[in-house]
């Protein structure tokens, strides 16, 4: 799936251009030679034989229950192949619940006592709005940024049309022949983390180019986990 990117080169030019997830490798073949695996789904209890209703029959300490008769065995159930099921969300009651709950954000402290409880409010994406996500700082040694920050993620950014190709193939130009990796954040001052969805998790994104002859690859990765020295301790006396 293509998306759009708004975003600013060093010299604060701006362009929508597009952006696609990377298309990982085959993961190895399961099975032996010539033969496929299939995987499937079992029954593994009926309600009768969950914890509650063990409780109800045959009182809290129900394990010399089990040893001598199987009660939490349905042999008419337990066992069957499963096709496909529907998701059913219960109240910490065990209730089936036909209506979404109401989502309450609980805000804690740095002691992690509750501080406040309220309605959550949307955070928006903010990778096309009208302020384009931008290079911050200078530029970072490709080799010191894998070392610091732990990519959870990467997208491959693209363009449209000659105009953006021109303008991307000089972005990752620069970036290739510095060996070096560039900081984008979003926002009006370029405080923001990347946010590519309403409520989506908040990254860091670094950007690397590639290039060979007049192809070009604009990787940019993301990161939510900074690697840092621990604290050096203080002798004891």
């Amino acid at each position: 799936m293509v998306r759009q990117l708004h975003v600013a080169n060093a010299a604060g030019r701006d362009a929508t251009v597009a952006f696609t997830g990377l298309q990982p490798e085959a993961p190895p073949r399961l099975g032996l030679p010539g033969h496929d695996v299939a995987f499937a789904r079992f029954l593994a209890a009926a309600e009768d034989g969950l914890h509650d209703a063990l409780v109800a029959a045959h009182g809290e300490d129900y394990a010399q229950a089990l040893i001598d008769g199987d009660p939490e065995v349905d042999l008419e159930a337990v066992g069957q192949r499963l096709g496909r099921t529907d998701r059913v969300y219960l109240s910490g009651a065990g209730e089936v619940l036909y209506a979404p709950p109401t989502v309450v954000e609980i805000v804690t402290g740095p002691d992690g006592e509750e501080r406040e409880r309220r309605a959550p409010v949307d955070t928006e994406a903010n990778i096309q709005a009208v302020a384009p996500v931008r290079w911050v700082g200078r530029t970072l040694p490709r080799r010191e940024v894998v070392r610091r920050f732990v990519f959870s993620r990467t997208v491959q950014i693209r363009h449209v049309d000659g105009l953006t190709y021109d303008y991307l193939f000089e972005m990752a130009r620069t970036l290739a022949e510095a060996d070096a990796m560039v900081r984008l954040a979003a926002g009006e001052r370029g405080r923001e983390p990347l946010r590519f969805s309403t409520n989506g998790s908040p990254y860091q994104g670094f950007l690397e180019g590639r290039v060979d002859g007049d192809r070009y690859l604009l990787l940019l990765h993301l990161s939510q986990m900074e690697l840092k020295r621990p604290a050096p301790q203080g002798s004891g006396s």
